[in-house]
């Protein structure tokens, strides 16, 4: 369906903040951020013009994948707090006017779940709450090669674990430590349906379904094409499973059905495409109200994968963002990021971090905030926090960035300095190091020793700075959200890409109900010269610039050409009849 104005959920028009709650703010000196520490953050966000505050996990867990192993769903980790805590910042955020979205995890549990622990013995009736299988015909259990599918796991080795104890295996997609629940058992279902319930009748506004599109697998377990001569691909047959829609439709029935239409359920969904998102995302079907999806930030990946990193080519992030706004105009919606929690910082990724990161920052920010779909920023992301630069291996605590430096060296793939220069470049921690809050020490983070090291650079990039200067990368993130929420032609116009083909300028129109906007943003170092031609209409008026990252320069002439400065934006608005 194609919404009008009026009819226009309230979250097209919303922008979300991802706190990663470990990085975020430290309130008791033991270096880890926590949710007092957010509590006293909260005018940061509400200056900023977030409507929605989307919390990476703070449930207990054991931390083997900060976090995203939760051993109880129904308690916050000592760590972070408590759930009175919890209940403090959902009132401090409804005060204010935005709304919490939790990260539900329940594609896997943590090893230390109880769920799992009971499962353990094979007499228990939670035996089949997670995928148990023996070893292949014929093979003894612990073998080289009897894992019962051929399967690689995410953070790399086999997706199976033998048990000692039962002598069976268990699925785990991610870390040995995440064993996978089996959706297929409806008990499974039902706790995990009845745990959702319980957050939001403590006043949670929804939530940010961890890679939601994994839960239905192929009950065959059949082994996957083998690409590297050790591990097969399973993704055919988990990725986007024969049951995910009944899956979700079920569990909007069991959750949301009753609820007012205030909630919010974004599903991550690895490996979706266009088509599946518009099914996930069509309103008839009442599954999700949009995904949150990978492609655009797969395009710099090597043969090698994430950590062998090649030049952005713009034409192929055009054609890959310009895809999702047509495959989702009349039916579905998206979600717009740069960075998050997985992802490195986007001004050191395709933008510029030494001498024009405030222009390239802004520049990102411009192009992704007036796309079609829901914008996120990720805490810094406002400040144009860069890469962590670090350079050595131990600065390093995540366990994929580690997992892959160890498979490296014992294969005796790549030198010590290749890398480093991998991982430097695309290693989650260029994320999680600490917010930067100020020029004090640890950058305002933490009174004690912070979990991973701070970025450097926070004397010249911290809140306290751009909150003080009018010009800096917040608060131009402040009007390009005051333009989402004042104009709907944001939120809901249509979409037109312009010069697909240009190496290095990104231009698009958006129209609704009369209004245009042109938006233009130079993607390089360089001076670029742009010719329009019709997009620039005759007669535009002379105010139709309406945000730009640098002093106002020469508009383009009556048959369309401008020249561009290094990493500028400009957008322009105006009435077409």
């Amino acid at each position: 369906m194609t919404w009008t104005t009026k009819d226009a959920p309230w979250w097209t028009r919303a922008v979300v903040y991802q706190v990663y709650p470990r990085s975020f703010a430290d309130s008791d000196g033991n270096g880890i951020g926590d949710l007092p520490g957010i509590l006293g953050h909260l005018d940061h966000l509400a200056e900023l013009g977030a409507d929605v505050v989307w919390l990476s996990p703070i449930y207990t867990s054991p931390q083997d994948d900060n976090g995203y192993d939760i051993s109880d769903y129904r308690a916050v980790d000592p760590v972070f707090g408590t759930l009175e805590d919890l209940d403090r910042l959902v009132e401090a955020l409804h005060e204010r006017g935005m709304k919490l979205v939790m990260d539900l995890v329940v594609n896997h549990t943590s090893d230390e779940h109880p769920w799992f622990v009971e499962s353990r013995d094979p007499a228990s009736p939670k035996r089949g709450w997670y995928w148990w299988r023996p070893a292949r015909d014929g093979m003894a259990a612990g073998a080289p090669g009897a894992e019962p599918t051929n399967w690689r796991s995410f953070f790399g080795g086999p997706t199976w674990e033998l048990d000692e104890r039962s002598g069976e295996y268990y699925l785990h997609l991610f870390s040995r430590k995440q064993p996978d629940l089996n959706w297929e058992n409806p008990q499974v279902r039902d706790a995990v349906y009845e745990m959702m319930r319980w957050w939001l009748d403590r006043g949670v506004d929804g939530f940010r379904m961890d890679v939601i599109n994994l839960i239905s697998k192929d009950t065959a377990l059949p082994d996957g094409a083998v690409t590297d001569g050790l591990f097969g691909d399973g993704g055919p047959y988990y990725v986007c499973g024969p049951r995910i829609h009944e899956f979700l439709a079920e569990m909007h029935k069991a959750v949301f059905a009753d609820r007012p239409g205030t909630l919010l359920t974004v599903g991550e969904m690895p490996g979706v495409t266009v088509e599946q998102a518009r099914d996930f995302t069509d309103p008839g079907r009442k599954e999700v109200d949009m995904v949150f999806q990978f492609e655009h930030v797969g395009l710099d990946h090597g043969p090698g994968g994430k950590f062998d990193v090649r030049p952005l080519r713009l034409r192929d992030l055009k054609a890959s963002l310009g895809r999702w706004q047509a495959g989702l105009a009349d039916v579905g919606w998206n979600s717009l990021y740069w960075d998050n929690h997985d992802q490195p910082r986007v001004v050191s990724r395709f933008g510029d971090d030494g001498e024009l990161r405030r222009e390239s920052a802004t520049m990102l920010a411009t192009v992704l905030h007036l796309h079609r779909g829901t914008p996120y920023v990720y805490q810094g992301e406002e400040l144009g926090m860069t890469n962590a630069h670090f350079t050595r291996f131990d600065q390093y605590r995540d366990i994929e960035t580690l997992n892959h430096v160890t498979a490296a060296k014992t294969v005796g793939t790549g030198t010590d300095e290749d890398l480093l220069a991998g991982i430097a470049a695309m290693s989650r921690d260029n994320a999680r190091t600490p917010m930067q809050w100020d020029d004090s020490p640890h950058a305002g983070f933490t009174t004690g020793i912070p979990w991973i090291e701070v970025n450097q650079n926070y004397r010249e990039i911290n809140a306290a700075q751009q909150r003080a200067d009018p010009g800096s990368v917040f608060h131009y993130y402040r009007a390009l959200i005051t333009l989402r929420h004042r104009d709907p032609v944001v939120a809901l116009g249509d979409f037109t890409m312009l010069l697909p083909d240009h190496e290095h300028v990104y231009a698009f129109t958006r129209r609704l109900d009369g209004t245009e906007l042109l938006v233009l943003g130079n993607f390089s170092g360089d001076v670029q010269d742009v010719e329009l031609g019709q997009a620039w209409p005759l007669g535009a008026p002379a105010d139709a610039l309406v945000l730009a990252n640098y002093p106002a320069g020469d508009a383009p002439s009556p048959d369309g050409r401008l020249r561009l400065r290094p990493w500028e934006a400009r957008v322009y608005r105006w009435d077409l009849f």
